[in-house]
């Protein structure tokens, strides 16, 4: 994002005096840029320049040479002394780089250092060090820590730097700086030129645009020499085959310069700003680039003329040829790239000088024998720059502003900005002649009917307001576009006209991206806010309330409901203990995931359920109840692929049907896990830890809720406990889920408490089978409930499930009819007053009669029925 100093956006737009960061930011806002952060150097309190006046170097037992010095620091800020005068502060210093006489930056005690540093009197090395000498690293302004700042070596003068001066102001560390937010639309504003255009256009401030070339500036600047030259350095556009239709290079504009020293430092104002600006200063020839880029919004480039033979060529890469950037990283290229060559001709083959508007090459590079160099800046295809970035994963400065558009207009100022800048601080000296070679096209204008605007957003702009905004962001419209038909400038009456758009905007190419810019800078404040009305007669289907219904039960039941990662890794369905062959392990892989580790779509929502679950019992919560409703995706491994729609129209029922045909089967399901205590331990009495009754439970209130009765067969699969899960079975067979407690080596995996249970239930499947017709409501009973409590012994090996099936169907056979209200089981027990080998299952029943009050011979009859009933399917007996 960029990073806006308050000084330097000055240059461009008029700034109110003291105008602070946080009020630019209120004002930038208003049009659509939003604050990201306010920086500030991090440096406080006490910064002066002082003067060397005596420096005695001490050597030190450690091997180590210090410097005792004498520094003066002006009558404000000197040391007292006895005599009641003011003279040098002594400071201890250990870098080597100055001498007596040399004006450098001192941070006086009680100033605060980026870090943060106090700076305070200290004794060291056997004197008292009263405040620091500072290096630019201390300071934040670059990596040179070993060497103290000397500012006559930055280009300051004596009258600029006398002892005493304020070094905040004049290094600009007291200044702050806004980072805005940039949408991708609104590339412009990667540029000084871009936010202080949109700072005038929310104030009014006056705008001076620096990126027009001579000839168009309002107030008379030359900037550059925008006269048509085919001379200077030989360039060729050899883009022939555009990849996406459009040309990869429509303008390329190349200078040289001559005798520069081009490795010299830049001046201190210029690598002041570039550090504000979030860039390192480097040299001069690669600070200027930056610097013009950061100011005018043109990336440009400094080649060491020396190592490139001309014509230089702008063409694609060939197939096999490489290129080693300035990063140090050698590159495959590939055929879409777009690049910028030479082409010497003879023996020596065309060589790659960069990826064009993204990285140069490390062959061209300027480096300390470089006296002479070409400027280049272009305009290049957005789509081209963004695709080549991508593919070699490089987020280079200029690649974030060409894909997001440049003004094609800006190339020869930005050139002549580079080359003044060049002969200025590094004298050289510039060829008369440059070569610009320039393909570009004006803007398709954009017809608008001029009363869309206020039908669109709601607000009755008029068509003078419409005109003057658009005409205030530079667009251009005929000068009779004010008038309305009946010859006043204040009606809101249509009427269609062509707008031609300014170049710095490609984003405005339809009426509705103008008819947005009207909505920006009149202000989204003044756009009504209207709530649409619902539509009558219109709710949730039957299975939304369904699945709500569920999850509503499941909170009910103490289970709290989670949104879990739906993406998963082998590694995840390793420790659940599936099978290779395990259908769960066909996955869908994503073609770019969030995390290699994880790039499949879940097959299971129980999946993901547990590895949060692991999460939080590793945070603490180790009591835990929790459940998901979520999607799972079950590709087919015969699936054709889904073909590619053609555009512009409706595709064929045929096509739809592949493309239907090729997605996924995607169920929703719900899942489940507890684990640790059920009941905690209080004043009641001792608590209870979970067990496979607690998930047993859960599922019945999923059925439950959703009035489809289900039955639990015992089962095996993983991840549940071999002996200790079942699958469970709706009226007509079919399996929509299991649930039972979680194998010990899956516990053990995931660290979750022992004896930890779940379950995961299809729940498309129940909602697929709920009752065509509504429940109907039983009626509140006014006879009283009686009790009867039956224990069976059965063969150990029968499941509780059927018996507690064959007790209803018992009861329901009874001599007393169908009385049984509810049926529970309450108690197993396996011990010596039953037969080896069997068990008492305990029954618990409820009996009422809608019609009278049960007698002690019904339920008698009842009890009766019931162990006939299990006596006859399982040969159980009565508890003696």
């Amino acid at each position: 994002m960029p990073r806006v100093p308050l000084s330097w956006l000055g240059e461009h737009v008029a700034l109110p005096e003291g105008l602070t960061a946080e009020a630019l930011a209120a004002d930038l806002v208003r049009v659509g840029l939003e604050e990201e952060a306010v920086h500030t150097s991090g440096v406080t309190g006490p910064l002066v320049v002082g003067q060397v006046v005596e420096r005695t170097p001490e050597p030190q037992k450690n091997g180590k040479t210090i410097n005792w010095c004498r520094v003066d620091v002006g009558p404000e800020h000197g040391e007292v002394r006895e005599d009641g005068g003011v003279g040098p502060r002594g400071i201890v210093c250990g870098a080597h780089n100055f001498d007596v006489g040399d004006r450098v930056v001192v941070a006086l005690p009680g100033a605060v250092l980026p870090g943060p540093f106090p700076i305070a009197s200290r004794k060291t090395y056997g004197h008292v060090s009263d405040g620091m000498i500072c290096s630019a690293r201390e300071l934040g302004l670059g990596e040179d820590h070993d060497g103290i700042i000397v500012l006559s070596r930055l280009g300051f003068d004596d009258a600029q730097t006398a002892p005493g001066t304020d070094a905040l102001r004049l290094l600009g560390l007291g200044e702050e700086v806004l980072e805005v937010n940039v949408t991708p639309d609104r590339g412009y504003c990667f540029s000084m030129r871009g936010i202080a255009r949109e700072y005038a256009l929310s104030t009014g401030a006056a705008f001076t645009d620096r990126g027009l070339p001579a000839g168009d500036q309002a107030d008379d600047e030359a900037v550059g020499d925008d006269t048509p030259t085919g001379a200077g350095p030989a360039v060729e556009l050899d883009d022939v085959a555009p990849v996406h239709g459009v040309p990869g290079c429509d303008r390329f504009v190349a200078q040289v310069v001559r005798g520069v020293d081009a490795t010299a430092p830049s001046p201190a104002w210029m690598q002041a700003r570039l550090t504000q600006a979030g860039m390192r200063p480097i040299n001069l020839a690669v600070d200027v680039t930056n610097y013009v880029m950061l100011d005018l919004g043109q990336p440009l480039h400094a080649y060491d003329l020396a190592r490139v033979a001309e014509p230089v060529v702008v063409r694609r890469a060939a197939a096999g040829e490489r290129l080693t950037t300035l990063d140090g990283v050698d590159r495959a290229l590939d055929p879409e790239d777009l690049l910028v060559t030479d082409s010497p001709g003879g023996a020596r083959a065309s060589r790659v000088l960069g990826l064009a508007g993204v990285m140069g090459g490390g062959e061209s590079e300027v480096g300390p024998s470089t006296r002479d160099l070409l400027v280049e800046a272009a305009h290049f295809d957005p789509v081209s720059v963004a695709r080549t970035a991508r593919r070699h994963r490089l987020s280079s400065e200029a690649a974030k502003r060409f894909e997001r558009g440049v003004d094609p207009r800006l190339p020869r100022v930005a050139v002549a900005r580079v080359v003044a800048l060049l002969v200025e601080h590094g004298g050289g000296t510039p060829d008369a002649d440059l070569a610009d070679v320039d393909r570009t096209t004006p803007p398709a204008p954009v017809r608008l009917d001029l009363g869309l605007p206020g039908r669109l957003v709601g607000v009755p702009y008029t068509r003078d307001e419409v005109v003057t905004t658009l005409r205030a962001i530079g667009c251009v419209l005929p000068d009779d576009a004010s008038g309305t038909t009946d010859g006043t400038t204040d009606g809101t009456t249509g009427g269609t006209v062509e707008v031609q758009v300014p170049t710095w905007r490609p984003d405005l190419t339809a009426d509705v991206d103008l008819v947005e810019e009207v909505a920006r800078l009149r202000g989204y404040d003044a756009v009504p806010s209207v709530l649409p009305r619902a539509t009558g007669g219109r709710g949730l289907t039957p299975g939304q309330r369904a699945r709500r219904a569920v999850a509503d039960a499941l909170v009910g039941e103490g289970l709290v409901e989670v949104l879990s990662y739906p993406f998963v890794g082998a590694a995840q369905l390793d420790e659940l203990g599936l099978d290779d062959e395990d259908p769960r392990r066909l996955g869908l892989r994503l073609v770019n995931p969030i995390a290699e580790q994880q790039p499949y779509l879940r097959t299971s929502v129980l999946v993901t359920l547990l590895d949060t679950a692991r999460r939080n019992v590793g945070r603490g919560t180790t009591d835990l109840a929790a459940f998901e409703i979520g999607l799972a995706t079950h590709p087919q491994p015969a699936a054709a692929p889904a073909p590619t729609p053609p555009g512009g129209t409706r595709p064929s029922d045929e096509v739809l049907a592949a493309v239907r045909a090729a997605v996924p089967d995607q169920p929703r399901q719900v899942a489940g896990v507890l684990a640790g205590a059920r009941e905690r331990t209080g004043p009641w009495g001792p608590g209870r830890r979970v067990d496979h009754t607690d998930a047993v439970a859960a599922v019945q209130t999923v059925a439950g809720t959703l009035g489809v009765p289900v039955r639990l067969v015992a089962d095996t699969r993983a991840p549940w406990h071999p002996g200790r899960c079942a699958r469970v079975e709706t009226a007509d067979g079919a399996v929509v889920g299991h649930v039972g407690e979680l194998h010990p080596q899956v516990v053990a995996a995931l660290g979750l408490p022992a004896r930890a249970v779940a379950f995961e239930l299809d729940l498309d499947a129940l909602v697929a089978r709920l009752p065509a017709e509504p429940v109907q409501a039983a009626p509140v009973a006014t006879y009283p409930v009686a009790k009867e409590d039956v224990a069976l012994v059965v063969d150990a090996a029968v499941p509780a499930a059927e018996v507690t099936d064959a007790v209803r169907a018992g009861a329901a056979a009874g001599p007393a009819g169908d009385v049984l209200e509810d049926v529970r089981l309450f108690d197993v027990y396996t011990g010596d007053q039953v037969p080896t080998g069997t068990r008492s299952l305990a029954f618990a029943l409820r009996l009422r009669a809608a019609d009278r009050t049960l007698t002690a011979a019904d339920t008698a009859g009842v009890r009766d029925a019931v162990v006939a009933e299990v006596g006859r399917r399982f040969g159980g007996t009565l508890r003696a």
